[in-house]
């Protein structure tokens, strides 16, 4: 009887997330999962940690404590092993359920999510168009 092989994780898309995360490698992407498109920029691990630190310094007391992990994480990253990669993550991300508008619509939004859970993607970004209202107000 022969086994079937289980794929977990897209190759491809791992690869692309190993090359932005020693590469400073910025791609636009739009990730299927479980029904939601999610649309944004890809960062390095490293690009990550330190933007959700600096989005957590000016805080109070714990928020603080928490930028610092997370700026001790972004400095992990230099030393982690780059032959696996497990997570992947966005800037100015968009999250698109149905036909309706992106969650969140607003703010530069970082997002971490599993590789294996992507079920697929594709080079680029949705573009958010004004609305012909919006169009003649500005």
């Amino acid at each position: 009887m022969q086994s079937e092989r289980v794929i977990d994780k897209d190759n491809v898309l791992e690869y692309f997330v190993k090359a932005s995360n020693t590469g400073d490698l910025s791609l636009d992407i739009t990730l299927n999962v479980n029904g939601a498109v999610i649309s944004g920029t890809m960062i390095s691990a490293k690009e990550y940690f330190e933007a959700l630190s600096g989005k957590l310094e000016n805080g109070n007391d714990i928020s603080q404590k928490l930028s610092e992990e997370l700026a001790a994480a972004s400095e992990a990253t230099d030393d982690f092993n780059a032959d696996e990669a497990h997570f992947i993550h966005l800037k100015n991300t968009r999250v698109y359920c149905g036909d309706s508008k992106p969650t969140p619509s607003k703010g530069k939004i970082l997002w971490r999510g599993k590789l294996d859970q992507i079920d697929g993607f594709f080079l680029g970004k949705i573009s958010e168009s004004k609305s012909s209202s919006e169009k003649k107000s500005s």
